[in-house]
């Protein structure tokens, strides 16, 4: 059995991180993927300005330890990115005692795609420089 979750796509928001009681570093961040519309009868379609209208959907993804510590310290909003994971649910209830439901992707790797956006990076040479 595999449970394997493949991603591409654009952080959303800068990442967030915390310290769990035990030590354990937790980052999240939230990726954004785009796919190409469709209209009723299935067919993809231009948006107003002349591209392939999208659909984005946004993932939740918890990265652990040194991975989230990386990913804390060099990425930020708008950073391509690229990961690989596994899809995990949760269930609980809230304080009114009803049923929830959550689904995140539990990050194992992620390689960065593009230099984060982050002004203090603005010396920094190109990524293809010699």
């Amino acid at each position: 059995m595999t449970n394997i979750a493949i991603l591409v796509g654009r952080i959303a928001r800068d990442p967030e991180t915390r310290t769990t009681q035990g030590g354990t570093t937790v980052t999240t961040i939230s990726l954004v993927t785009d796919r190409p519309a469709r209209d009723k009868e299935g067919k993809t379609y231009k948006d107003e300005n002349g591209y392939t209208a999208k659909d984005s959907e946004f993932h939740r993804v918890t990265c652990f330890n040194g991975l989230g510590q990386n990913v804390a310290k060099y990425c930020s909003k708008g950073q391509l990115v690229s990961l690989e994971g596994r899809i995990h649910y949760t269930q609980w209830n809230d304080q009114d005692g009803n049923k929830r439901y959550g689904c995140e992707i539990l990050a194992d790797k992620v390689d960065f795609l593009s230099r984060p956006n982050r002004s203090d990076n603005q010396d920094a040479p190109p990524i293809d420089e010699d």
